[in-house]
């Protein structure tokens, strides 16, 4: 009975507290759905703060039964409605918005008698139709949904079963928290569980997240400490301790609790010990673990909240200017009354005009006009347009298809397009007037390469490297040439140079497939039987050629090579013996390999990892040997697929030992030789897979003589290979930087790290910490145990603003030492400068010595911060900063990240369409201002503002200062000033240039503090550009919201990254790159996009597209509603202002509903004032949409006299010619009906700038179908709506000539007026808009003519060429070179004619027009 009641309890709590809002409209594949499954309708119950988890066994009952028995189960449900709920729960839904509300009330007011207007049934129809409409669209959406959840709640996974005492089959629905799970390679992990067992010997689990955040590299978790160590597999039965944890919560980067075991013996638990619901098992035979989380209170449920809605700016005034028709229906009703009371009251007397009620009283004429007035409210309630919220719906999914459906969106490399997740703000890509982007991923590619280091004082240029880099960027631009001509089958072992390697990777790979596509895969040929398979298709992360192939420099690979096991026998006792520069190159590379969270495993296996521990430290050297420890491994890994096979499918050899032959085989490397020709001759062509072969890896680094590529040979290589998988790209490109120098990671578990380190061969370091990075300490440490001196290390990488300031001198014996530190730290410090002016990525590498008393006192107060649950976050980052002090500066390096192809091109045409560009990045300053003068963000001749404080009164005098400069610079007002005019004043001619600012993080602080926010936003408002350096996460949300809320302006934010997820989700427009770094950013976006550069046509071209259709969309249903309706309020003048009307009933509902309904949701999706190219080649036409030129109150105002006036001339002109005669009143509003609908079908032929035989054919069939439903109507209801008789009236008229006459005329004098406003509009006074549509009608060939005839193209070009000289030399800048990508000839074309369009169209700014390329990085 308790677990009946408690079933229904669930249940009803269920059924009375699902979310009521609509679900998101997304498509998940088949893995997200297993992690997410949709939105999650219902609220999980608090549980406390902590949560007890129980384990589900039979001695535990009671315990349990009061703990984790009261938690919800494993079963998901996504859907809104069930069968019993869906009517009353959808309609109450429907309800909530306040146009069907108004219609219900003019319904049951039409069921008063004494104001019914119309027949009951007929005001019935409209409302039942769009609520019908929207239920049955709501009910297969969710009916999608319910066969979703009960697919995924019937997964099978295998549960302990404390009956059956062993593990049996069970659905996912049925896992409760606490029950013990065990999992196999390749399975969906079904809830968030605690790791307790893994089959891996070192109790390490492999994940992979793509399921849930869309990173497909692996990731480690390890089993909870003190069972890693158990031989077998964890007994449920003999398990007896509880976990205490935090409460559910949608934090996937934390989890806090502990294990006490039953001696209350406590272990602290993270997020490396649990297995989130959703991700998949990799790498690892089978797992076991105990569920903590279940069903909707899993983190996965937990953050699937899909972006916030977001309400158009035009939607919010289309809202307001349907308030303004209430008003107006409100004045047309109150004069009908005040009319009917008035010509009431003339015949009070009169039976025959005032009919009694039927119980023989007569109403006085106030009572009658209140009556009429509720009468008029039902009349003319088409004043008010139900129909226009739903056109707007389909106009909306209309665009999305055509966006979805652009061809140059399609990222062929990443096999991706653009996604519309937010169905309801198209029109706002039209107005955009600030943009706030990130830097890393967004702007540039996210392919970290290694270009420069410096070690101990002494800067490593890689010259080679940058000239490979260069190589390998004209391979890429050939490409396209090299696909045409592959054929035949793939060769492995093919060698070629890498200087010719353009050609030849190509031909090395798929026909038909990119080269990004299959640079992170091996591809497998036959056997020599023709028959050939790929078998590892996924791309590893961060693994083209480009960023795996390092060539080192040869000065520092010449002093690597003299590090010998000799140098280092004594370092525990005469470390000072061995020269100090020497260590640092040691302790640098060393740092590189192992500070990192990289994952080592072989791309040619299905996600098998390559493992180490059971292997000896003895060099193999024989191939019995070889046989055994392959046996051996086949043993312990024998459930999985491909090692069991034994064989590398690609070379036929077994691949899980072969990786150590050259590990065993190191001996010490020859001086370098300083001939470069021939050191480049021996360079053997890159792998198709991004993971290098060991023997190739060995072999092709630049500076390594032939003579010790000799020596390192050891045995035949065997084509196995290692691929490094990272979390971020910077630790795969120091990781790849490190191999290259022969520092190569081998192998990593949660005890120790190996590296095989030149000519001292495996060096295996006891990993005792991993100290993670955070945006708060903007570092990582690792705590090792060194393998030669035995030392407790600390290994810390992280930004240079950071370290420099955690340095100190290590040594107490003298200043020499002390000395030696400063220089090197002064000479760091300035080769990092010259490393950001190139616009590189920098990170400082230090290390730190501990005694193993102050390691030991250090890890008692670390143990207590792990296993807190109350604050562990910050006892965690204090109990970091403790350790990360008095450090020892090794070096820094370099790692340049290339910008994205068009970005420059895109972000100088978006500059031209009036948006402003703030670049919000977390990198240092000299890097982000080398990347915006990179990207044409700002120009050789601006005038740059730094803004970089330690106090905020210093904040605020210096903004003062730089105001105060910025205002003598020109003589206009700036933005601010006018925040409703979206658009600065162009600077004073006689000062060239722009302005831009740059702010610091820690400034930026300062800045937004609400004392100095009006003056920041001053201080912005003149500035073109702005720049904010070393911005948290955070920061980034704040300056969006602060300029989007104080100036009152649109705002788009555009990233890739989780720490631009909330920057995305707080601007008016969020936008996510699909990139290296997860679905974070996309999954939280309105847009998504694979490249910045499709951002432009995204917003210049279908932004400015949808906003004009839904613009001039809304405006004409305003029209065509009160143009009708009006002609049923002049006709009350006529009839007492009864609220009688001049046309059927029938009629008068299908004329909206119906008749005119079509033409203007094919308007608002096919309509185009301006084509595609002109649009891009006219970046100045987007300030229309900015400054809402189409749909200002203006506008409306002028739309609703225009229709007054066709409704005057579309009734008067009947009226007056049927005047006297003796037709009925349904023969009157016969004529009246069609001039009407001919009138407005006509007007918008002349709103219409590309009128196509879609919409004549729409209008023409919306003519054909109003005649044939009056004819039949006239024909076949001749009762359908008594006492009236609309029996033929339709056929008489068509028989007479004067019906023809009076629509014909009617049409052309209420039309007139619009037409030669219009007419007038695009000859004498025509706008931007018109004159760019000029354009449209010439043929290429004329239009450059045209455009060269019209503006003295060369004389503009002369002039701004010769003023960006003269720019750049005085600014001292160096000017462009070669790494900067030159643009093509279309495009400096097309910018050619843009700047003489905006010369002619009256957009030219000074100094606008100076065309200067970005200045070298």
């Amino acid at each position: 009975m308790t677990e009946l009641l408690r079933w229904a309890r669930h249940h009803w709590h269920r059924l009375m507290n699902g979310r009521t809002q609509g679900d998101d409209e997304r498509s998940y594949n088949y893995s997200s759905l297993l992690a997410c499954g949709g939105k999650s309708p219902q609220t999980p119950r608090p549980a406390g703060k902590h949560r007890v988890v129980i384990p589900h066994l039979q001695g535990f009952k009671d315990e349990y039964e009061r703990f984790s028995g009261t938690y919800v189960n494993n079963r998901i449900r996504t859907t809104k409605y069930t069968l019993l709920n869906f009517v009353p729960r959808n309609l109450f839904e429907q309800f909530h918005r306040a146009a069907n509300l108004y219609f219900l009330f003019l319904v049951v007011l039409n069921w008063v008698p004494l104001v019914e207007a119309f027949q009951k049934e007929i005001t019935m129809l409209p409302l039942v139709v769009v609520l019908t409409i929207i239920a049955i669209k709501d009910g297969l959406e969710d009916y999608r949904k319910y066969k979703i959840d009960k697919q995924i709640n019937n997964l099978i996974t295998k549960v302990y079963s404390r009956k059956e005492k062993k593990y049996i089959d069970c659905c996912w629905k049925n896992v409760t928290v606490g029950d013990f799970i065990r999992l196999s390679c390749n399975e969906i992990i079904p809830a968030d569980m605690v790791l307790l067992f893994s089959t891996d010997p070192d109790g390490i689990c492999h994940i992979e997240t793509s399921g849930l955040d869309g990173e497909s590299n692996l990731k480690q978790r390890q089993v909870v400490r003190g069972y890693a160590e158990q031989d077998s597999e964890v007994d449920p039965e003999k398990f007896s301790s509880r976990i205490e944890c935090e409460s559910p919560n949608n934090d996937l980067s934390r989890f806090r609790g502990f294990l006490e075991h039953s001696n209350k013996e406590r272990v602290g638990l993270s997020k490396e010990n649990l297995l989130l619901r959703g991700c998949t098992i990799r790498n690892t035979e089978a797992v076991v673990g105990i569920v903590v989380y279940a069903g909707h209170e899993t983190k996965a449920m937990l953050n699937n909240s899909g972006p916030r809605y977001k309400r158009s700016k035009l939607e919010r005034r289309a809202n307001t200017d349907v308030l303004w028709c209430v008003l107006l229906l409100i004045v047309m009703c109150l004069t009908g009354a005040l009319g009917h009371g008035i010509w009431l009251s003339r015949y009070e007397n009169m039976l025959f005009f005032n009919i009694p009620e039927p119980d023989g009283r007569v109403l006085s004429p106030v009572l009658t006009g209140f009556y009429v007035f509720w009468t008029m409210i039902i009349l003319l309630q088409v004043l008010i347009p139900i129909s226009l919220y739903v056109s707007i719906e389909i106009v909306k999914l209309g665009q999305i298809y055509f966006i979805q459906s652009d061809v140059e969106f399609y990222n062929e490399k990443m096999d991706s397009t653009i996604q519309c997740r937010a169905l309801n703000i198209t029109e706002d890509l039209g107005q955009i007037q600030y943009l706030f982007s990130d830097k890393t991923g967004t702007l540039t590619e996210n392919k970290m390469v290694f270009r420069r280091c410096s070690v101990a004082g002494f800067d490593y240029c890689h010259e080679e490297n940058a000239k490979r880099l260069e190589s390998y960027q004209e391979a890429v631009s050939e490409e396209e040439e090299c696909t045409d001509t592959l054929s035949g089958s793939l060769s492995l072992g093919s060698v070629a140079r890498p200087r010719a390697q353009s050609c030849r990777t190509a031909h090395s790979r798929l026909p038909g497939k990119p080269l990004a596509q299959l640079s992170g895969s091996t591809s497998a040929v036959g056997n020599g039987e023709g028959s050939g398979e790929v078998l590892h298709s996924r791309q590893a992360a961060f693994s083209s050629p480009i960023e795996t192939d390092v060539v080192p420099d040869t000065r520092l690979l010449d002093k690597f090579s003299q590090i010998t096991p000799q140098l280092f026998t004594r370092l525990d006792g005469a470390a000072q013996s061995a020269p100090l520069e020497t260590l640092y190159i040691m302790d640098f590379f060393i740092a590189l390999a192992i500070c990192n969270t990289v994952v080592v495993s072989a791309p040619n296996q299905p996600r098998q990892k390559i493992g180490l521990s059971s292997l000896g430290g003895m060099p193999i050297k024989s191939l019995e040997e070889i046989k055994n420890i392959f046996q051996k491994l086949s043993v312990r890994r024998s459930s999985s697929p491909s090692l069991a096979s034994g064989k590398d499918s690609t070379s036929g050899t077994p691949c899980a030992f072969v990786s150590r032959i050259s590990f065993f085989s190191r001996t010490k490397l020859s001086p370098p030789v300083e001939d470069e020709s021939s050191q480049m001759d021996e360079i053997p062509q890159a792998s198709n897979s991004a993971c290098c072969t060991e023997s190739e890896a060995e072999n092709s680094d630049v500076g390594l003589p032939i003579d010790s590529a000799e020596a390192l040979d050891g045995p035949p290589p065997l084509a196995s290979n290692l691929c490094y998988e990272a979390e971020s790209p910077d630790e795969a490109a120091l990781v790849y930087a490190a191999r290259a120098y022969h520092c190569t990671l081998r192998s990593r578990t949660p005890e120790q790290v190996v590296v095989d380190f030149a000519a001292l061969g495996p060096l295996t370091f006891q990993l005792l910490h991993i100290l993670p990075f955070d945006s708060v300490r903007k570092r990582m440490s690792v705590v090792v145990r060194h393998p030669l001196s035995k030392q407790v290390v600390v290994y810390t990488k992280g930004a240079d603003s950071v370290i420099m300031e955690l340095l100190s001198v290590a040594s107490s014996d003298g200043t020499n030492l002390e000395d030696q530190q400063m220089v090197i730290r002064e000479r760091t410090q300035r080769h990092l400068d010259e490393y950001a002016k190139r616009g590189l990525r920098t990170l400082c590498v230090a290390k730190k010595v501990m005694s193993d008393t102050e390691y030991a006192e250090w890890l008692r107060n670390h143990f207590l911060a792990e296993t807190s649950i109350d604050n562990r976050e910050e006892l965690l980052v204090e109990s970091a900063m403790r350790l990360e002090n008095k450090l020892t500066l090794l070096g820094a390096t370099g790692i340049e990240d290339r910008l994205q192809e068009g970005v420059p091109e895109s972000i100088e045409a978006l500059h031209k369409a009036g948006i402003k560009i703030w670049m919000l990045t977390g990198d240092k300053q000299e890097t982000a201002v080398n990347i915006a003068y990179a990207c044409k963000l700002l120009e050789p001749d601006d005038k740059l503002f730094i803004l970089n404080t330690q106090s905020e009164d210093a904040c605020g005098m210096l903004m003062s200062a730089i105001l105060e400069e910025l205002q003598k610079r020109t003589q206009v007002s700036p933005e601010l000033a006018s925040p409703r005019k979206n658009f600065p004043q162009p600077p004073d001619p006689q000062v060239p240039g722009r302005a831009g600012l740059v702010i610091t993080g820690k400034t930026l602080e300062f800045a937004l503090q609400e004392s100095l926010q009006k003056q920041f936003l001053e201080l912005t408002a003149w500035c073109q550009a702005v720049i904010c350096c070393r911005a948290t996460p955070l920061q980034k949300s704040e300056v969006v919201k602060l300029v989007r809320n104080h100036l009152h302006v649109m705002t788009l934010a555009i990233g890739d990254g989780a720490n631009d997820v909330s920057m995305i989700q707080v601007a008016d427009i969020g936008i996510g790159v699909s990139g290296q770094e997860g679905m974070q950013a996309v999954m939280a976006s309105d847009f998504a996009i694979s490249q910045f550069r499709h951002l432009s046509k995204l917003l210049l071209v279908h932004g400015h597209w949808c906003y004009t259709r839904l613009s001039n969309m809304i405006l004409y249903f305003f029209y065509k509603n009160v143009a009708y309706v009006n002609l049923l309020f002049w006709y009350q003048f006529f009839c007492g202002f009864s609220g009688t009307s001049m046309t059927d009933y029938w009629v008068l509902i299908f004329f909206n509903l119906l008749f005119t309904s079509v033409p203007p949701i094919i308007y608002g999706v096919l309509e185009k004032d301006v084509s595609a190219e002109t649009l891009l080649q006219l970046p100045e036409l987007y300030q229309s949409g900015q400054r809402s030129e189409e749909y200002l109150p203006l506008t409306f105002w002028i739309t609703l006299l225009d229709a007054f006036y066709q409704s005057l001339v579309c009734f008067f002109v009947p009226y007056f010619t049927y005047q006297g005669s003796d037709i009925d009143i349904f023969t009157f509003g016969n004529p009246l009906n069609t001039a009407a609908l001919l009138i407005i079908l006509l007007h918008l032929v002349i709103e219409s700038k590309s009128l196509t035989w879609i919409h004549m054919l729409v209008i023409v069939g919306s003519i054909l179908s109003y005649f044939f439903f009056a004819l039949a109507f006239g024909a076949l209801c001749v009762t359908c709506n008594p006492p009236s008789n609309p029996y033929g009236i339709m056929q008489k008229h068509m028989l007479d000539p004067v019906f023809y006459l009076v629509c014909v005329l009617t049409t052309c004098v209420a039309l007139l007026p619009r037409f030669v406003y219009r007419v007038l509009q695009g000859s004498v006074f025509p706008s931007p808009i018109l004159r760019a549509k000029y354009f449209d009608r010439l043929s290429p060939e004329e239009r450059a003519e045209a455009l060269k005839r019209w503006r003295g193209t060369a004389k503009v070009n002369h002039v701004a060429s010769k003023y960006a000289s003269q720019s750049a030399a005085k600014s001292g800048r160096p000017r462009p070179g070669p790494s900067v990508a030159m643009k093509s000839a279309t495009v400096c074309t097309i910018e050619q004619s843009t700047r003489e369009t905006v010369l002619d169209l009256g957009y030219s700014k000074p100094g606008a027009s100076t065309m200067t390329e970005p200045l070298a990085s």
